[in-house]
């Protein structure tokens, strides 16, 4: 059965681009290896990150980022089953929202900043969706399984 989560997260301390860019690529192999896809919008220390994959699989993962020392304030914001993928070209799409055209952002938050807190979970997720439509992807690998 295929799930799609989408979390939120904050950063414990200012991750340098050479610390993210290794998270990014372990995510990268680790996600293909188990059959999850998905896409990962960060910005200011916060994290949006929709998952998608076999539940039990995405399910260890999300539990596994809850456990990781990096993070904090890991918050659940929807949890889905789905008849298909939304994500399935990325086995994790990475979007820096510090790059993006602030309408794109002023669209789903009051405030034009990327704050899944204080965002409806579903402005959340149209978000991502926009910014895949929209070729908004700055990095990304192709899913190998």
């Amino acid at each position: 059965m295929l799930v799609r989560l989408l979390y939120a997260s904050r950063a414990k301390q200012p991750l340098e681009a050479a610390t993210l860019d290794a998270i990014f690529e372990t995510s990268m192999n680790g996600n293909a290896r188990h059959g999850i896809t998905g896409v990962l919008c960060h910005g200011n220390g916060i994290f949006l990150q929709a998952l998608e994959g076999e539940r039990a699989a995405v399910s260890r993962l999300f539990l596994n980022i809850g456990r990781d020392p990096r993070h904090e304030d890991v918050v659940l914001l929807h949890f889905e089953e789905i008849a298909e993928r939304e994500f399935s070209v990325w086995s994790m799409g990475r979007v820096n929202a510090g790059r993006l055209n602030p309408a794109t952002l002023l669209k789903y938050s009051a405030q034009g900043e990327l704050d899944p807190y204080r965002m409806p979970a579903v402005a959340s997720l149209s978000l991502l969706k926009e910014l895949i439509a929209g070729a908004s992807i700055v990095q990304s690998a192709t899913r190998s399984t």
